[in-house]
């Protein structure tokens, strides 16, 4: 079925291809020329020129990096943009005509361009570089100062400190009209009335005046000086969507409409010196020409791809999630939303899917050989497993035939699955937050615990754990308040009392068997630092015992638990004889004891284990109790440590700086697997020693099917997670279709995410959006020297005004003082 629906998806994407010559789509950032014969616009990362009458587009720039932003000079003559070269976007010019185009700006803050002065000679642009010193702002990188660079490069010049976007200047060159920011919103948000939704305002240049234009309280932007300067035409959501409105410069308040578009908004405004209008509507070009209506521009773009559909790669790092094989000889892991095996020993690496679509959450089965997944095909999350068929074949790298199918697939989400002890049943998450087992062999399924004892906020925060005999689960649990969780302690039956095991009116989570089921680990906030508007908050590790010998053995101190080892194993050796004087010399394999809980003052068999409270990542303790292995951030980022709890000494074992990580342990405790930063490390408990589980993950990535889901991903995050039909008045459906059609015109990631922006900004919805954020290995990367310089300044080098308390250069050795240059 998903492979039927792969080949139709091609099929409509090839045919889309083919009509993208003459009808294309997703076209952005048009700017028709002064002189009204040009429109440039961006069109998959590259920039175009068509003739304003329509026609063939031609490619401006060619580049593997991503280009927008054009910007016309007076003389129609040259065209400013922003090219993400260096690993950031600087302003570049090039000519009408064409030909290589030249870096004017330097510095590895985004720099983007929104207009020429009117004589020409300099490029004006936004940049969160470096407020003037006397700002009274609070620092963001979401509010840019504005700046300007002369056509030949150079030193930029600060004009304003404060946030002006999509500058226009006057024909005298005196005055700007510019959209203001005020605080961080999604650029894409539509419909909103918040505090920060823009406004338009004009700024006198030799006088220094603000004058506030606009005060709609919803979005109004882009503002253009008419060609004779007495109108501000401007895009606004004044009459409902966004469209041209325009006022007189001496009466603002006398607004009027200009077009008339419905639902979907008309972005990137610009005019000609004759006072035709340029404007894109539903990824398309239109204009308008004096006391005519819109009509759209037609253009035809024939040119080459920039990408294969489907590019071939070799992953060595950078995995998402991972599991340790029982025989801890394999491990399996996620790269870029594929299952991947690879050896503890060798780089041997087995891809076990491959599909466009997102897998995750991989486990083995008890005997090692199948895989358990999730897998977002056919419209949800579905639980599917892989399996060694050749029965000499021991080890997924080294398989040779492989086995998938489905185990839970409905129209419902399930993920997150965990086989039982035995290998007979599964369990997994039924829409986020219902835990329920499936039985292999009859295919019956039961609740575990209820989904409405539970609330998820983002996929993967919730945790369960299967009892080591397949009994019981322990499992986060919020039955009092949101956000504030408890340990749940739940028969594997689903009947039965729902048994609240922390209940301490803190936030207890991550809830871990020990001991053989004799106890549990888990993290609580207790004793730490509370949380501060969701974050900040400190845990620490605490055990908890269920049953008093497990206790008492616990807190012997090393002398007494010591000589308790020696009897055991005396009494061990004296039943090792008997069986041999019965002639039961077999080995049996080791019988898994039934969990047993004394509840009777189960509160007071409770211990913190470790010694301070800190940002804790997880934690593993081992197999005999004696030594606990957690991942802590207390010294910049999350570090390994391990406190041997007998002996109470706790130590840095590897220092990290990581963020976050796993910790997972094999059976017989000699060996600790450490995953963090998309790399898995394996550590040998007894010497420490440590070496890195290298892998190859060989990947065929389609580019274009895999954009199509993500699409689907994100629409769907939407509809299960946040969406009701009475939102906002939202047509979630429609927008799909409207935004969809789109995709066959998307060839690069930039692109994709604010078109994604775009279809989540019609929710008008804060905290939405789609971002994508390269990392470029050998991207520009300016200093920050904690120094303010003189703005006014006009001399080689730059002077010091203000040197930034406990910045680089405020100690006692420095020579760097105000006035120095």
């Amino acid at each position: 079925m998903v492979r039927k629906i792969f080949v139709i998806f091609l099929l409509i994407f090839s045919a889309a291809v083919l009509y993208a010559a003459d009808n294309p789509l997703w076209m952005r950032y048009s700017a028709i020329s002064p002189d009204g014969k040009t429109i440039a616009f961006s069109y998959k990362g590259d920039i175009y020129c068509v003739d304003s009458e329509g026609g063939r587009a031609y490619p401006l720039t060619f580049h593997e990096a991503h280009d927008f932003m054009p910007v016309w000079s007076p003389d129609s003559k040259f065209i400013a943009f922003a090219s993400f070269r260096h690993g950031n976007y600087d302003v570049y010019i090039v000519s009408a005509k064409g030909g290589v185009p030249k870096r004017l700006t330097t510095h590895s803050a985004g720099e983007f361009p929104s207009a020429f002065t009117p004589d020409g000679k300099y490029v004006v642009f936004s940049a969160h570089i470096m407020d003037d010193y006397k700002n009274v702002q609070f620092p963001s990188g979401g509010l840019p100062e504005l700046y300007k660079v002369s056509v030949k490069g150079g030193r930029p010049v600060q004009i304003l400190t404060t946030p002006a976007l999509d500058v226009c200047f006057n024909k005298k060159g005196t005055k700007i009209v510019y959209h203001d920011i005020k605080g961080y919103e999604d650029n894409w948000r539509k419909h909103h009335t918040s505090s920060v939704t823009r406004d338009v305002w004009m700024y006198d240049l030799s006088a220094k005046k603000y004058t506030k234009l606009t005060s709609f309280n919803g979005e109004d932007r882009n503002p253009l000086f008419s060609p004779d300067d007495s109108k501000i035409y401007y895009l606004s959501e004044k009459f409902g969507t966004f469209n041209v409105c325009a006022f007189p410069v001496s009466n603002p308040d006398n607004v009027t409409q200009i077009t008339f578009f419905k639902r979907n908004p008309v972005r990137f405004l610009s005019i000609s010196n004759g006072g035709t209008l340029c404007f894109g509507y539903d990824g398309e070009i239109y204009t308008k020409k004096p006391g005519q209506k819109p009509a759209k521009v037609a253009i035809k773009i024939y040119s080459d791809v920039k990408e294969n559909t489907v590019d071939y790669k070799v992953i060595r790092s950078g995995a998402t999630d991972m599991a340790v094989s029982p025989d801890g000889k394999e491990v399996a892991f996620i790269v870029r939303g594929e299952v991947y095996v690879t050896s503890v020993d060798y780089s041997t690496t087995k891809q076990i899917t491959n599909t466009p679509q997102q897998e995750r959450s991989v486990s083995f089965s008890p005997d090692g050989r199948s895989l358990l997944y999730a897998t977002e095909r056919d419209g949800s999350w579905d639980v599917y497993k892989t399996s060694i068929v050749r029965d000499d074949e021991k080890h997924f790298y080294r398989s040779t035939l492989l086995k998938e199918e489905p185990v839970v697939a409905t129209s419902k989400e399930e993920f997150q699955p965990a086989f039982s002890p035995d290998g007979k049943e599964v369990a997994y998450l039924e829409e986020r937050t219902t835990l329920r087992v499936i039985n292999l062999k009859t295919k019956k399924v039961r609740t575990v615990l209820p989904g409405n004892l539970n609330y998820s906020y983002s996929d993967g925060d919730q945790w369960y754990q299967w009892s080591p005999d397949g009994k019981w689960f322990l499992a986060d649990y919020s039955p009092n308040m949101l956000f504030s969780s408890d340990i749940a302690l739940v028969s594997a039956d689903g009947k039965g009392e729902i048994r609240n095991m922390t209940n301490s009116g803190y936030s207890d989570n991550h809830s871990k068997w020990i001991l053989k089921g004799k106890g549990m680990i888990w993290f609580s906030d207790k004793q730490g630092l509370r949380s501060h508007g969701s974050w900040g908050a400190q845990s620490d590790v605490y055990a908890m015992f269920f049953d008093k010998k497990a206790w008492d053995e616990f807190n012997l101190s090393k002398e007494d638990y010591e000589n308790l080892k020696e009897q055991k194993k005396k009494d061990g050796k004296k039943d090792s004889d008997k069986s041999d004087k019965n002639g039961s010399k077999d080995k049996k394999k080791e019988k898994t004891e039934p969990v047993k809980i004394d509840f009777k003052n189960i509160e007071d068999r409770i211990k913190r284990l470790t010694i301070n409270s800190s940002n804790l990542a997880d934690a593993v303790l081992s197999p005999d109790g004696e030594k606990l292995y957690y991942l802590s951030k207390f010294e910049g980022g999350h570090d390994l440590w391990v406190r041997n709890i007998r002996e109470n000494e706790t130590k840095l074992l590897i220092k990290l700086h990581g963020r976050g990580g796993t910790l997972h342990m094999d059976k017989k405790g000699k060996t600790l697997f450490l995953f963090s930063g998309g790399k898995i490390t394996k550590i040998e408990v007894g010497s420490n020693k440590r070496k890195p589980v290298s892998f190859a993950a060989e990947l065929s990535l389609n580019n274009p099917a895999e954009k199509q889901y993500l699409f689907e991903h994100m629409w769907r995050q939407v509809v299960k997670k946040f969406y009701v039909k009475n939102l906002q008045n939202v047509d979630w459906d429609y927008y799909k279709k409207e935004y969809v059609k789109f995709l066959p015109y998307i060839d690069n990631n930039f692109d994709f995410a604010e078109m994604m922006s775009e279809l989540l900004g019609e929710l008008n919805a804060s905290h939405t959006g789609c971002r994508y954020r390269p990392r470029v290995e050998n991207g520009d990367r300016t200093a920050s020297l904690g120094l303010f310089f003189d703005n006014k300044y006009n001399g080689n080098g730059l002077r010091v005004v203000e040197v930034i308390e406990k910045g680089p250069f405020d100690n006692a050795e420095s020579k760097v003082n105000p006035g120095v240059i």
